[in-house]
């Protein structure tokens, strides 16, 4: 189905956006020409820090940004950001000035995760990178000046759907404890794009992120395992029955995005759960689209604004 005539006319260059064939052969020509349009770690306008005493294999750097020097007496509440790119490619300076910008909008510490990345290193690495990150962030909440009882989850995309893993990692383990968890079209579903898929939506996954895409980055996070046991909804969340426990969450997706189906049923099933859920749908954009100008990217924006405060206020 040809979806074009859907588009909101904001986001019309994603009808000139060329389709990419994803592959190992690619993937680093694919991950140069994202690293070609952030900025280094060195021109971040965060704080790089490692969980570990010094850098290394066994340490997770951090990218810190704080709000201006005016509210460093007070106790701050936080965010965990986790970055997007497919599992495969990425960094948290992709999003650095938005980043920066939310920090200071909101007064808030933001604390974003370069975990490591598959097919190098596949499920669960990623996953518990962020968990070690978590970790370090509670551990450290003195130091940064943070309120304990306020810390969210948040990601875009990939990012999203590991901030899912990971409030349910968080659930399993008895150990931690956080505040909300904020999904911006989540990467839920390791089915999506295939033939397992639960459901196909001829509307959507035409424009930006496609089905192609999407299962080779889910090839790649999956590596030798076999998602089969217990706890295979650790590596897709799509595959949870029972979201009990979870924190108050927000969701919003693009009305053609290929994950808008599963944004949508993850948020009924936060629901049926019994968790407060926030659900957004942006009509006539694909995946990404808050990455650019427009009036749905203002209004996303917006509302993950707004929804932050609800949950540190809650």
């Amino acid at each position: 189905m040809n979806t074009d005539h859907l588009l909101d006319p904001d986001y019309g260059f994603f009808l000139e956006e060329p389709s990419s064939q994803w592959t190992l052969a690619a993937l680093p020509g694919i991950r140069d020409r994202v690293s070609a349009n952030s900025k280094t770690p060195e021109m971040s306008r965060g704080e790089q820090r490692w969980t570990g005493a010094t850098p290394g294999a066994d340490s997770v750097r951090m990218c810190i940004y704080r709000p201006a020097p005016a509210f460093e007496d007070q106790m701050l509440p936080a965010i965990l950001y986790l970055h997007g790119g497919g599992f495969v490619l990425g960094s948290p300076e992709m999003v650095d000035d938005y980043l920066a910008d939310l920090a200071g909008q909101l007064r808030t510490v933001i604390v974003a995760v370069d975990y490591r990345l598959a097919p190098e290193h596949p499920f669960p690495v990623p996953l518990e990178d962020c968990y070690t990150a978590l970790g370090w962030l509670l551990q450290q909440s003195h130091t940064l000046g943070l309120d304990r009882q306020k810390i969210v989850i948040m990601g875009h995309s990939a990012g999203g759907g590991l901030a899912a893993a990971l409030a349910l990692l968080v659930r399993e383990r008895h150990q931690y404890s956080v505040a909300g968890l904020v999904m911006i079209y989540p990467m839920l579903d390791h089915r999506t794009g295939s033939a397992a898929a639960p459901s196909a939506n001829p509307t959507t996954g035409a424009l930006s992120w496609r089905p192609q895409a999407n299962q080779f980055c889910w090839q790649c996070l999956q590596g030798p395992y076999a998602p089969g046991d217990e706890k295979a909804f650790l590596f897709s969340p799509a595959l949870a029955v029972d979201l009990q426990g979870l924190p108050r969450s927000f969701t919003g997706v693009g009305g053609l995005d290929l994950f808008l189906e599963e944004s949508v049923d993850f948020a009924l099933k936060l629901s049926r759960s019994g968790v407060p859920s926030e659900l957004h749908v942006y009509p006539g954009v694909p995946h990404m689209f808050d990455q650019y100008p427009g009036r749905m990217t203002d209004q996303c924006r917006n509302d993950v604004a707004i929804a932050l405060g609800r949950m540190w206020a809650a």
